[in-house]
């Protein structure tokens, strides 16, 4: 929510099925349309959320940094992207809820280290704060932008 029209709400709504959205952002002076899917992260929605791969340029995976299951399903996602993504597809580990310091289980570190591991960029962000989230949209659109020459 926060990405498309700037709101951040308390309560959790996690995505059932498939969200999609459009943003517009500008990278080194081009317009480039993002079509977000944001795919339903529970097991029993993986067959559906595994054909959105498929010819995406980019993918954001994401996990929460006060939660370890959430880090540690990380693993099964780079799975999915490798099994079903195409062969160069851009890919941003994101760990958000950065502003939670207190709560943290997942150090920066962690995050950076299991993105190394996978190839992948990485950045963290706060959808409560909105630390970083316009960033991680940019960081892998120009990723995107300079793998596919757009």
């Amino acid at each position: 929510m926060r990405l498309s029209d700037d709101t951040f709400t308390e309560s959790y709504l996690s995505t059932i099925g498939v969200d999609f959205k459009i943003r517009n952002v500008e990278v080194e002076n081009k317009v480039i349309k993002l079509q977000i899917w944001d795919t339903a992260g529970q097991e029993r929605f993986r067959t559906i959320t595994s054909s959105y791969y498929k010819g995406a340029h980019g993918i954001m995976v994401l996990y929460d940094v006060t939660s370890r299951e959430s880090f540690a399903n990380v693993e099964h996602w780079f799975q999915e992207v490798s099994k079903y993504g195409t062969e160069n597809v851009k890919i941003l580990l994101v760990g958000n809820k950065c502003d939670t310091v207190f709560e943290r289980k997942v150090t920066t570190v962690q995050g950076e280290g299991l993105a190394q591991k996978h190839n992948a960029l990485f950045i963290e962000t706060s959808a409560r704060t909105n630390t970083n989230v316009e960033e991680a949209f940019l960081k892998l659109a120009l990723a995107v932008k300079s793998s596919y020459s757009l």
